[in-house]
């Protein structure tokens, strides 16, 4: 019902897109139709408004800007961003000595190219802003504040700004730039046979059509998504109800010796999940110790882990993974628990409220309440595991799959196309795909959760 409410109110939210734009423009109009003269020349050389004011640093400091952009895209930028779109156009001939362009990296420099463009629109927008605001400071009579007094202000009331700059810039080049080219790079025929020295060129759509459509991706495809759902969602929710009941478990006072208790979660928490996962791997495999007690007791060696192993793989993927996840949601409940009003326990024992009403009325409504972000995180993580089947049964390719193994995920799909068989673009695309179903499913499951909606019901 929530849901079909939420999508019954996007069309008035979308028809509201609109209202806030020109909001958004007011400020603007009202610059280019009152702004004077010297806003203009701010408008047509950065810095010129400023220096007519007498605000020579920040004049400089914008007329510098200006001229360092025209420079850089004299002498390379121009060229970055036609190759951008064109990704080469001279081929390497070794028989010449004939070196040719270089498709991935001039991806890279375009994107890069770009992002000064953008950088450089906007100081152009602080610039013409802050030319009419020192017009209307000298139409008010006001004295306008000089650079000083501004540097001074980043340091006090506007020091949230010098404290994230180091940092923006740090996630634009560290985080936004690559997730930006692994997005375009889907979009492109690079992998395969097409890997520099060879030119790579754009194909638009094709890569997600060739995962969609017949042929000897799409059937994998499906099957591993359709897994991958059941994965995220039984492990998620094994791993937290474990973990819950585990934390209501200890929370009893008739329960003794707790700390102990705790603290045999805590170390298999602690203990570094690969150094986990191959433990376990070893256990289960045909030498391994489970084998050789089934053997001693007279039966034949089981591969638990081996090509027909389907489910049993899976299941022992399922408890391998409780292992590791559960402690630390074990944790979070247990700090939560410990919040939740006695007084409502009291109350509920009064009226006649047996355990299982109030777990279900008073204690799971708190807790999911609290932990619905975790929850949402959890399952974004279940959804993209790459370790626990990748050291369990990496390097298995199943029959009816092509370059992975029934239990794999998408994730591990992705490595062995891209790392192991230089399908970049396929994976790519498949990663865009991954990022788009986790991204609808949490940010649907989180607008329509309570504590969203009902922040302040537990407060």
């Amino acid at each position: 019902m929530k849901i079909k409410n939420y999508f019954k109110s996007l069309p008035a939210r979308i028809k509201g897109v609109p209202k806030k734009l020109s909001a958004r423009l007011a400020g603007a109009k009202e610059i280019l139709t009152q702004g004077n003269g010297k806003v203009c020349a701010s408008m047509a050389v950065m810095g010129l408004g400023q220096l007519i004011y007498r605000q020579w640093v920040k004049g400089f400091m914008f007329l510098f800007i200006q001229l360092a952009f025209i420079a850089y895209f004299i002498f390379t930028g121009a060229t970055d961003l036609f190759g951008f779109f064109t990704l080469g156009t001279r081929e390497s001939n070794a028989w010449y000595g004939v070196e040719g362009d270089n498709s991935v990296v001039m991806l890279i420099t375009g994107i890069l190219a770009i992002f000064i463009i953008v950088f450089y629109a906007v100081v152009y927008v602080a610039n013409v802003k802050d030319a009419y605001r020192l017009q209307c400071a000298e139409d008010t009579l006001k004295a306008p504040d000089g650079f000083k007094k501004e540097a001074a202000a980043l340091l006090d009331k506007s020091f949230h700004k010098t404290a994230l700059a180091l940092p923006v810039i740090g996630v634009c080049v560290f985080s936004i730039l690559p997730i930006v080219f692994m997005i375009l790079i889907a979009f492109t025929n690079y992998g395969g046979d097409v890997v520099p020295p060879a030119l790579v060129d754009w194909v638009g759509f094709k890569n997600f059509g060739k995962i969609l459509s017949l042929g000897q991706f799409a059937p994998t495809f499906f099957k591993i998504f359709g897994w991958n759902m059941i994965w995220a969602v039984l492990a998620t929710a094994l791993n937290y109800f474990a973990g819950l009941g585990l934390a209501l478990l200890l929370n009893k006072k008739c329960v003794k010796g707790k700390a102990i208790w705790r603290a045999f979660p805590i170390l298999a928490y602690a203990i570094p999940g690969f150094i986990t996962l191959l433990g376990f791997k070893f256990m289960f495999s045909y030498g391994g110790p489970i084998n050789y007690y089934i053997q001693q007791g007279g039966g034949a060696a089981v591969g638990f882990l081996g090509l027909d192993a389907k489910w049993t793989a899976r299941f022992i993927g399922l408890a391998v993974n409780a292992w590791i996840s559960v402690p630390s949601t074990m944790l979070l409940a247990t700090g939560i628990l410990s919040n939740i009003n006695t007084d409502l326990y009291e109350a509920a024992r009064v009226d006649g409220a047996s355990a299982w009403k109030q777990f279900v009325k008073i204690t799971l409504p708190y807790v999911l309440f609290a932990t619905t972000p975790v929850l949402i995180s959890q399952f974004i993580g279940n959804f993209n595991n790459f370790g626990i089947f990748y050291f369990l049964r990496g390097g298995l390719y199943v029959d009816g799959y092509f370059l992975a193994s029934d239990t794999d995920l998408l994730i591990n799909w992705l490595y062995n196309m891209s790392i192991d068989n230089n399908y970049y673009s396929i994976g790519a695309a498949i990663s865009l795909v991954i990022f788009i179903i986790t991204s609808v499913i949490s940010l649907a499951v989180y607008v329509l959760s309570p504590s969203y909606k009902q922040e302040e019901t537990f407060r």
